[in-house]
């Protein structure tokens, strides 16, 4: 995005930033550039194209399967695609289904004390009939329905979608969720909930 690609823009524009979130596929040296500029932290999980970040990751937090508080707010993440060839950071509904399981103790321990398991999950694909297309490396997961259902997070943030057309719907309400494809830009004001 060229108002993301000069220090003086991002500072001019997005200096109220407070953190910067990745739902995946963009280059560590890009992400560390724009933090670096707007000196605040980064979250972000893998996107299918991201294989460099094993060697090489953005200096940050990593929200793959893990919850993390910053700012008063709770994140939490999965990462990766529909598995559609070879690629490491893609899974099949099955491996997908199992890490939603796995995040229950603490997501359901968080929901029953406040009425959600997170407040932002964090994701690279889309869920499966909500902003998804119909080939299969953009198809969403069904598990992240189930992971909404179940843990009924506030928001869910996906990438992997392009959306080139900004008329393509972009915000969708599923239960208590409001899932966002942050593609290619998304700027946020969320407030934490006591």
């Amino acid at each position: 995005m060229p108002q993301l690609e000069s220090a003086a823009n991002l500072r001019r524009r997005y200096h109220d930033i407070e953190l910067v979130i990745s739902c995946g596929d963009m280059p560590p040296v890009y992400l560390e550039f724009i933090v670096s500029v707007l000196n605040v932290p980064l979250f972000y999980v893998r996107g299918n194209h991201d294989e460099v970040y094993t060697e090489k990751p953005p200096g940050g937090e990593d929200l793959h399967r893990r919850v993390v508080r910053y700012g008063g707010l709770t994140f939490t993440g999965l990462e990766g695609s529909m598995q559609y060839n070879d690629g490491i950071i893609q899974y099949t509904e099955y491996n997908m289904m199992s890490m939603v399981l796995r995040m229950a103790p603490h997501m359901l321990f968080n929901r029953l004390r406040r009425g959600f398991g997170a407040d932002i999950l964090v994701t690279h694909s889309p869920a499966r009939g909500i902003h998804d297309l119909e080939d299969i490396p953009h198809t969403g997961f069904r598990a992240l329905l189930r992971f909404m259902n179940w843990y009924r997070p506030r928001y869910m943030l996906h990438g992997h979608v392009h959306t080139y057309d900004r008329r393509k719907t972009t915000r969708t309400q599923f239960l208590d969720t409001c899932i966002m494809n942050i593609n290619p830009i998304t700027v946020l004001e969320i407030d934490p909930v006591s």
